[in-house]
């Protein structure tokens, strides 16, 4: 049984081990598969440096997440991560689109901001994990039949990794959380 790391404080601060400790729980599982969450790619390029085989996914923020047609990761950056051999994915968050413009015009709340509020109350980065396995697999970008490594944090950086078993957004349920390798303690 794998020990889970818990850091006293949710942030930036915990990204370095992160990345050890995801790479070296992928290491053990053979996982073929990382998906990383990182808007600017910052998070990406030092999991580049960790992470030695396998595929790494960089899931971004939308186009737009931040302001109206503004997309956070440089095209400079992206060439960088691809070059690399790290492929980036940017695309319409499964917890946010058009449920979230319902939201802000009628002031109410759809269900997949309901999901997203509930999966935080293990943690921000603990949601961003599973969002972005389900954008991950909508995109093909990795495999619903077989485990995966996803790491997110809290604002920037990371601070989560969890081994789980990604499913399309469809297939939400099918999802599988099968372990936590490290959070934020809250």
């Amino acid at each position: 049984m794998a020990a889970i790391t818990y850091f006293e404080k949710p942030g930036p601060a915990n990204t370095d081990e992160t990345l050890v400790l995801a790479a070296s729980r992928a290491s053990e599982l053979s996982l073929k598969t990382v998906i990383l969450a990182s808007s600017s790619g910052a998070t990406a390029h030092k999991a580049l440096a960790v992470f030695k085989t396998g595929a790494l996914v960089c899931v971004t923020h939308s186009t737009g997440f931040g302001r109206k047609d503004a997309q956070e990761l440089l095209p400079k950056q992206r060439a960088k991560l691809e070059k690399a051999g790290c492929s980036v994915l940017t695309c319409q968050h499964a917890f946010g689109g058009v449920n979230r413009a319902v939201r802000r015009t009628l002031h109410t709340y759809q269900l997949d901001e309901i999901l997203a509020y509930t999966l935080r109350t293990m943690g921000q980065g603990f949601k961003v994990c599973v969002e972005i396995a389900l954008m991950a697999a909508d995109a093909g970008f990795t495999s619903t039949k077989e485990e995966a490594l996803c790491i997110a944090g809290t604002g920037t950086g990371s601070d989560t990794a969890v081994v789980l078993t990604p499913a399309n957004s469809q297939d939400f349920f099918d999802l599988r959380i099968h372990e936590i390798v490290c959070k934020p303690r809250l």
